[in-house]
């Protein structure tokens, strides 16, 4: 059985089950982000240590106080975590990642000097190629409306906001917050190569809700509303995809009858969109089968 849950949550409820998952997580995470800064400064003494074309103390890029005219890309090498991503070091310290492609597009290589807010750029493009990634790793796990993507966008950026609350207290830097430019990006990108489509997101669902256990045409489309499907577009899914209601009843019944008597029955099949008559007859035809078997 497929179990799908709406995502569709107003900013204080989404503020709310961040909140509530963030306790657990919190700590992890933090431990994650500090043991992968590790894990980037051994790597960085083990380059510095062994290559002459690199110069400079091994430190964070970020800590430097002077500004100088242009920085210079002092090194590149494949990250730690993830080989598809670029770390790049400017002027001796570890600055940022990008992804390969972000680096051909951008130019960026050994030697390459960009002035302050050309890095900033660059730094901006690192924040959108980590989301992204990590939101298209989300969105494969199965088809994904545009909303549900949105508001998993939104959920990142409310935790993110709390954890820089918690590093705060710890005195730690904080990480760059995620901007809500940068998640229209996202979306925009993943909507463009065709990860995100509610029309095939539509078909899926329709296809596979509660395939066993039977569902009404309402509930499909009402939860389909909630999930930011357009009526255009459900319309066009339920016709697509033909789920007839009389078997979907009739799975129900099959899955709740020992749970209810034939009046709580009916009830039950109202509240999951069936009409009051058609759950009426559903239930006494049920009721007879049984009796004559």
């Amino acid at each position: 059985m497929l179990k799908i849950e709406s995502l569709e949550l107003d900013e204080p409820e989404l503020e709310q089950k961040a909140s509530d998952d963030v306790d657990a997580a919190e700590a992890e995470e933090i431990a994650e982000l500090d043991a992968e800064a590790e894990r980037r400064r051994r790597e960085a003494e083990m380059i510095y240590g062994s290559s002459d074309d690199v110069s400079g103390p091994v430190g964070d890029w970020a800590t430097l106080t002077s500004e100088p005219e242009y920085y210079t890309v002092t090194k590149m090498t494949p990250g730690v975590r993830d080989p598809n991503r670029v770390n790049i070091f400017l002027d001796g310290h570890f600055a940022f990642s990008l992804d390969v492609n972000q680096v051909v597009d951008a130019g960026v290589k050994i030697g390459y000097k960009a002035t302050a807010e050309r890095l900033e750029e660059l730094r901006h493009m690192s924040e959108f190629g980590k989301l992204y990634q990590r939101t298209l790793e989300w969105v494969l796990t199965r088809p994904h409306s545009v909303r549900e993507a949105r508001d998993y966008l939104r959920r990142r950026q409310i935790k993110r906001r709390m954890l820089n609350r918690q590093r705060a207290r710890e005195e730690k830097k904080p990480l760059a917050e995620i901007e809500d430019s940068t998640m229209q990006l996202v979306l925009e990108r993943l909507i463009e190569k065709k990860y995100l489509n509610d029309q095939k997101f539509a078909e899926f669902y329709v296809e596979n809700r509660y395939v066993r256990r039977g569902i009404s045409h309402k509930r499909l489309k009402m939860e389909l509303q909630k999930k930011g499907v357009s009526p255009e577009l459900i319309s066009a899914a339920m016709a697509k995809v033909q789920r007839d209601e009389n078997e979907e009843i009739f799975k129900v019944i099959a899955k709740k009858r020992k749970k209810y008597n034939d009046f709580q029955l009916i009830r039950y099949l109202t509240r999951q969109g069936f009409n009051f008559q058609q759950a009426k007859d559903a239930v006494e035809k049920a009721k007879l089968q049984d009796d004559t078997e």
